[in-house]
């Protein structure tokens, strides 16, 4: 089962999932996507998830869900908003949507015996760390944002019910910064509305879809003085949950809760990404210098041993080849040339 199965993240680790013969099972609300991904991945991988539309909110339908999907063997829960900016303005909205749908989904995998679940988590769980790169153990900070602060929370939850809870087996993976697509440019990060995130912004105002791409700051603690972040590979990121679910399944965690950084182990600024987007597909951005945006971290990446050494992962596209990727992506969709 994969919640939010037809959003970025979702759709490309569904593509992984069949490749290595899991019988996938979709819900999704398509508050920031479209039922069409579903056709997307059947061209890509032959086969048809199936796919059920329904806010987890309601309990009254996920209860249903399960009911009629006894073979459940395991969950990935990606299912939350997302939009950092955002939360700072919708606080409410983010906490009751992000933590209640986890509340319902660990309720019904009590209720009907599904013990293992991965939790798209964040690297917003440590705030601004004062010591990079970050590892697993670095001391969690205060989130900046409410969108962090919900991640931080969900894991929270998800350990305590671990505690009491013998049949209960989850890995939080903390992502960096997913970006660009599948190679077959079949699917890919398509927000709805104005983007509130970097790469589809860019690709977005390369295509002529946006008038100016918009840089939050230039006077941080960086070389550059632009946010530095660890972008990571979707597709890269989407195996790492094939491997986190074949180790929930094969009992080969030695701990029941288990958490992981899922980044590149690299730290790429706002303007090296833009300069090296420009590099890569000779296409000039026009772009601006604005004020700090509320709720951003000037810089984090990731130490990644845990994840290469403990999980068997480790990250391999390059950012050059990632963010060709995004633009061949936007290129189909936008039918440009």
């Amino acid at each position: 089962m994969v919640t939010g199965g037809t959003g970025y993240i979702g759709s490309h680790t569904v593509v992984e999932l069949q490749a290595v013969g899991f019988d996938v099972v979709i819900i999704d609300d398509l508050s920031n996507s479209t039922a069409d991904v579903v056709d997307n991945i059947e061209k890509i991988s032959g086969i048809r998830p199936v796919f059920e539309e329904f806010n987890l909110l309601d309990m009254n339908r996920l209860e249903a869900f399960f009911e009629k999907y006894t073979q459940i063997e395991a969950i990935i829960h990606f299912a939350a908003f997302k939009a950092v900016g955002e939360s700072v303005e919708k606080p409410l909205f983010y906490y009751r949507n992000n933590l209640v749908s986890l509340m319902n989904i660990l309720d019904c995998m009590k209720k009907y015996n599904v013990p293992n679940l991965v939790f798209s988590s964040s690297c917003t769980v440590y705030g601004q760390p004062d010591q990079l790169p970050v590892t697993e153990y670095t001391p969690k900070k205060d989130a900046e944002s409410p969108y962090g602060n919900t991640k931080a929370i969900s894991e929270e939850v998800l350990r305590d019910v671990v505690k009491v809870t013998p049949d209960f087996k989850v890995i939080a993976l903390r992502y960096f910064n997913p970006i660009g697509a599948h190679p077959s440019a079949l699917i890919g990060e398509l927000p709805c509305g104005v983007p509130n995130n970097l790469v589809p912004f860019i690709t977005q105002t390369a295509a002529g879809i946006r008038q100016q791409l918009s840089v939050f700051g230039d006077d941080y603690n960086t070389p550059d003085g632009s946010c530095i972040r660890d972008y990571i590979n979707v597709v890269d990121l989407a195996k790492a949950h094939v491997i986190a679910i074949n180790r929930l399944i094969s009992n080969a965690n030695a701990d029941r809760y288990e958490f992981f950084n899922v980044g590149t182990g690299n730290g790429a600024s706002v303007l090296e990404v833009v300069n090296t987007f420009e590099e890569a597909t000779g296409v000039k951005l026009n772009y601006k210098i604005v004020a700090r945006r509320p709720g951003d971290v000037e810089k984090i990446y990731a130490d990644t041993t845990i994840a290469n050494t403990v999980l068997g992962w480790k990250a391999e596209t390059s950012l050059y080849d990632t963010l060709v990727s995004a633009w061949n992506w936007e290129k189909k969709i936008r039918s440009i040339n």
